[in-house]
């Protein structure tokens, strides 16, 4: 299968029916359906079933799908049937906080390493991690065998951080830096930026003078 034949939206509804189906098991159930995956969701059980078929059939009409199985297949299918090694730019304020979230391994990932320029920084621990010196990220992604990073950067340095992964063989990125970056077209990027997703919800509220 080419990853690059599947449309990039149903990649990103996939995680969301891995999170549902998850927490289903958690709570003692064997078997779903589209409909009801869907109804937690918001999503039409027409538009997940076809989602899904993009990858093979995974129920029979009727009996719905096998919790487990479905979820184990969805892992493999986003390949977080196994554990993939990180490492923070970044270890400010916001590196900090990313490093005390667990979700990541919750999620199959951990982070390996962290590495920031501020020679203040170099040489303190942050958890059980030690600070390294980003003139150091060739070795520590080698070491590690890293192909993700996450950044947490200011937005004047973040080019030049990517533009470093990206020599030293990072193939995904993570960006809290809310700055579009030039990449190549190899390399694939997720922004986080919580103040445009602040932005686009006071649209929705009612003004407080009119």
């Amino acid at each position: 299968m080419n990853p690059l034949a599947i449309p990039e939206i149903v990649i990103r509804r996939i995680p969301l029916y891995l999170r549902t189906l998850a927490l289903l098991r958690e709570q003692g159930q064997t078997v779903t359906s589209s409909q009801e995956i869907g109804d937690r969701l918001g999503i039409s059980a027409t538009q997940i079933r076809k989602d899904l078929s993009y990858f093979g059939e995974f129920g029979k009409q009727g009996t719905g799908y096998d919790v487990r199985y479905l979820e184990e297949q969805l892992c493999r299918i986003l390949q977080v049937d196994r554990d993939w090694s990180l490492v923070l730019i970044g270890a400010g304020h916001l590196g900090k906080a990313i490093l005390s979230y667990g979700g990541f391994e919750e999620g199959g990932f951990s982070i390996a390493a962290v590495l920031d320029k501020d020679r203040r920084k170099i040489g303190s621990r942050i958890g059980d991690l030690e600070v390294q010196d980003i003139a150091s990220l060739p070795e520590a992604i080698a070491e590690h065998h890293v192909r993700i990073a996450v950044v947490a950067v200011p937005v004047s340095d973040a080019q030049d951080v990517v533009d470093a992964l990206v020599d030293a063989g990072v193939k995904a990125i993570l960006s809290y830096a809310p700055s579009p970056l030039a990449l190549p077209e190899d390399v694939h990027v997720e922004y986080i930026d919580p103040v445009v997703g602040l932005q686009s919800m006071t649209y929705y509220l009612d003004p407080l003078h009119r």
